[in-house]
């Protein structure tokens, strides 16, 4: 089987090309979607602000009003010294950073993993559909 790399190079980046557009069409309709949500949320929380409840039930769902609350630190100097003063909590979420961990796995193959390390792998199972 004769095959011309020029011609599947070009199939290639074609493709590619393609897919980055639909991407980016996709991303313009999702992005006018939530849009929309989140005005019908503004709206919908406004009501619920103005009757002071935190429930409505309606025909097609329940509205639920609640508080989200997240934390972010903008000195980290100050917050370090406060986790030390404070060992017996555990302010900081513990977990490895895929790609730059494989990053430095492939600039350092021969070393094996680091202590305390596992690596876990498992097979999957792509389906592609078929030509006929």
């Amino acid at each position: 089987m004769q095959v011309d790399i020029d011609q599947a190079v070009e199939a290639y980046l074609n493709l590619r090309a393609e897919k980055a557009r639909i991407e980016s069409e996709a991303e313009e309709k999702v992005t006018a979607v939530e849009k929309d949500m989140s005005e019908i949320e503004s709206l919908l929380l406004d009501i619920c602000r103005e009757t002071n409840v935190n429930s409505l039930n309606t025909n097609h769902g329940t509205v639920i009003r609640q508080i989200k609350e997240r934390f972010v630190c903008n000195d980290w100097a100050n917050f370090r010294e406060f986790e030390l003063e404070h060992p017996e909590y555990d302010f900081r979420e513990k977990r490895i950073h895929q790609g730059n961990f494989k990053t430095y796995m492939e600039q350092n193959e021969g070393d094996g993993l680091p202590p305390g390390v596992n690596s876990m792998r498992e097979f999957q199972i792509v389906v592609r559909k078929s030509n006929k």
